[in-house]
């Protein structure tokens, strides 16, 4: 699950590393049975060259695409899929249980417009051609608060330019975080990026959810804890 465990920025050894190091629990049988036999079917696969068209990914094809970086249970990933059926999503997430939590809610909703990556997310954005996406969410990463494993984080500036490329202009990158280190980390970081615009013009730009989110387990937990998350918006020049 991504939200304060999955390092989505890092890369492994394929496979045997998302089915081995990480796994957490030990899945139920009807889990397991999701991730071997539904999730083959819904799974990119970038050992192959990307359609020059990556919205023909589904069919039919989608209006526009949207990738989510570590979606941890899914709970946000599965809302905004079925809120909107005509834009095509990208679930990127290295650990099998968070998989399996995802795959769930697409056979219970019948959700037709996901598909899915079990991987480094710095590699699927590698693969994606430029200009491909119209949006990309990092809900609740792990903050990596140890300065030794800051160089961690997701949010680089590698990273950062790497989703420059794959955005659209006037796409966004959207980041949920209750850790204010790393809400400042981000926002110096996109900061001095010229491919992004900080979106708040007051407070509760930032202090609110935008329109429509859907709150996540980790966040009605942290909540509960008395920590306050902010809300960034950056847009695509």
């Amino acid at each position: 699950m991504s939200e304060r465990r999955s390092d989505p920025a890092r890369a492994d050894d394929g496979e045997r590393a998302f089915f081995g190091r990480r796994k957490g629990h030990k899945l139920r049988p009807h889990q397991a049975d999701l991730v071997a036999h539904l999730l083959p079917h819904l799974a990119l696969d970038i050992a192959q060259d990307a359609p020059a068209n990556t919205r023909e990914i589904f069919d039919p094809a989608a209006e526009e695409l949207r990738l989510e970086i570590g979606f941890g249970g899914g709970e946000h990933l599965a809302a905004e899929a079925q809120n909107f059926p005509a834009t095509g999503f990208i679930g990127c997430e290295p650990y099998v249980n968070g998989m399996a939590k995802i795959l769930a809610q697409i056979e219970a909703h019948n959700i037709g417009n996901i598909r899915l990556f079990a991987g480094d997310a710095a590699e699927l954005l590698a693969w994606l051609p430029n200009s491909s996406l119209s949006r990309i969410d990092l809900i609740h990463p792990d903050p990596w608060p140890k300065r030794r494993h800051w160089k961690r984080r997701f949010v680089q500036d590698k990273t950062i330019a790497a989703m420059a490329r794959v955005l659209r202009s006037g796409g966004e990158f959207r980041f949920v975080c209750d850790i204010d280190d790393y809400c400042a980390w981000t926002l110096s970081h996109l900061a001095r990026s010229p491919d992004f615009v900080w979106l708040a013009e007051r407070a509760d730009d930032f202090r609110l959810p935008w329109a429509g989110y859907t709150m996540t387990r980790y966040g009605r937990k942290a909540a509960r804890e008395g920590r306050k998350a902010a809300y960034l918006r950056f847009r695509r020049v």
